[in-house]
């Protein structure tokens, strides 16, 4: 069955044709659309009609369009309409309006993707999972998750985000969720609001979206948790908790071990074991609000804490890789937890406690011992109070277990002037040109954290770690 038809899109944007056609699939990239798809002209950095002529070649089933571009020929297969991004905004209701599909939505300072991700790998063992590639979850990814989504959907994960007040509700009013979920509230995105509640209320508008008989559930540990839970009671929501304070879903012991979490949970009173093949309190609190998730769209969450040791992060956000710097010798290795995708106050300190709870190996490399290492780059968009922010870091008591810290960035220098002498490592104003010493920060035998900002480009360190020798996934046997 094609995902859409010409009448269907018709119908649905109020669009013009040029002929009929069937789409297999939604593309707004001319660099990854598959023969089949709907090319979708956004206007973003660049305007998608430079494209349409590309997208076609490459098998496009038609493009949606304001006009015929230059070069397109006047009998290709087009869907003209007033606005390209209404249109889809128009595909994605109607896509959602069209399904059977339970669907959840999930927001939240900090974890969205990682917890969608679990999310989507729990349910797809127990129906037709839809859900949102990689962060596609603003103003153009919601609606184009959405329009990309099966009609024989059976259950859907739609990743909500934001910048800027005002953000969430009309995606959540699009969305419809069932359940909405919030991970967490943290200072990310301060500087476009005034302070952290109003980041909270911005976070609970997801609720605005909830179907009738919709379900939220929530961090109860987090100190925002009243504003969560005051929106959702003049929403009339049904609310489920999950976190250390939680009656519903109580978190209560984990343990962090190299490349593992082990959670112990209470369900409505029941005993709850899962285990994460990633270390990370947070990725624990994360998975005990997906399983709570997965109950409320009907799914069996005692299969979904089965199934959800099969997740692993994406790339970027706490992937545990082995890098070995001399190939002749087995043992002369280091283990590198590349983090450098976001970064804010919250998410940090979680790192830093995964790096505390970590084992070097000694009597390799050339220092003997192995040192936990952590290299940060700048936290952004934290608003006036960033520089405190960063320098306020170095009470964390994680850092304590943590023997070398190096920074790059502006920011990231006033939590290095507030280190002790014997922590600090390098500090450079750019991460490139930390990622120019690479070899000299670290050794054989080390747990190298880095994280810091996308904007930072800290993860140019973690290339230029990958790059001293020969890296693959921890998990991987040696053979």
């Amino acid at each position: 069955m094609a995902l859409w038809t010409s009448s269907e899109a018709v119908a649905a944007t109020g669009g013009k044709l040029t002929r009929d056609w069937q789409a297999d699939g939604v593309s707004i990239d001319t660099r990854t659309i598959q023969a089949g798809d709907l090319f979708v002209a956004l206007k973003d950095l660049r305007d998608g009609h430079d494209f349409v002529a590309m997208a076609l070649e490459k098998g496009a089933a038609a493009a949606l369009v304001t006009h015929r571009p230059n070069g397109v020929a006047e009998d290709a297969p087009l869907l003209i309409v007033p606005d390209v991004l209404k249109a889809l905004e128009a595909l994605g209701r109607a896509a959602r309006a069209r399904a059977h599909a339970r669907i959840a939505a999930i927001t939240g300072s900090v974890g969205k993707t990682s917890t969608k991700e679990m999310l989507r790998i729990v349910l797809e063992r127990q129906g037709k999972t839809h859900a949102a590639e990689a962060s596609y979850n603003n103003h153009w990814g919601v609606p184009l998750t959405l329009a990309r989504m099966p009609q024989d959907t059976q259950f859907a994960v739609i990743e909500i985000g934001m910048s800027n007040p005002g953000e969430i509700s009309p995606l959540a009013r699009m969305t419809r969720p069932h359940v909405a979920m919030i991970t967490t509230v943290a200072a990310a995105h301060l500087e476009a609001f005034d302070n952290i509640e109003g980041i909270a209320r911005e976070k609970a508008a997801i609720m605005d979206g909830l179907t009738a008989d919709g379900i939220a559930v929530l961090n109860v540990d987090i100190d925002t948790a009243p504003v969560l839970l005051n929106y959702a009671a003049k929403r009339g929501a049904k609310v489920i908790r999950f976190g250390q304070m939680a009656p519903d879903w109580h978190l209560k012991h984990v343990r962090l071990a190299a490349g593992s979490t082990v959670v112990q949970a209470e369900a409505h009173g029941d005993a709850i074991l899962f285990k994460l093949t990633t270390a990370g309190r947070h990725f624990a609190m994360n998975g005990l609000g997906v399983l709570a998730v997965a109950e409320a769209l009907g799914a069996d969450p005692v299969a979904a804490a089965m199934d959800i040791a099969t997740w692993a992060p994406p790339a970027g956000r706490g992937t545990l890789e082995t890098v070995t710097l001399d190939p002749a010798s087995t043992d002369d290795t280091l283990a590198l937890i590349d983090d450098a995708f976001n970064a804010n106050p919250t998410s940090l300190a979680a790192a830093l406690e995964v790096l505390a709870a970590s084992v070097p190996v000694d009597n390799v490399g050339q220092i003997i011992k192995g040192r936990r290492i952590a290299v940060l780059g700048d936290m952004l968009e934290l608003g006036p109070d960033e520089m405190a922010m960063h320098a306020a870091l170095a009470n964390d008591a994680s850092l304590e277990q943590v023997d070398l810290i190096h920074c790059a960035g502006p920011r990231m220098r006033h939590l290095f002037d507030a280190l002790p002498d014997d922590r600090r490592g390098r500090w450079c104003e750019t991460a490139a040109e930390l990622a120019e010493m690479a070899k000299g920060l670290v050794d054989a035998g080390d747990v190298v954290l880095v994280k810091g900002s996308k904007g930072s480009k800290i993860s140019l360190v973690v290339d230029a770690i990958r790059k001293l020798g020969h890296r693959k996934p921890r998990n991987e046997k040696e053979v």
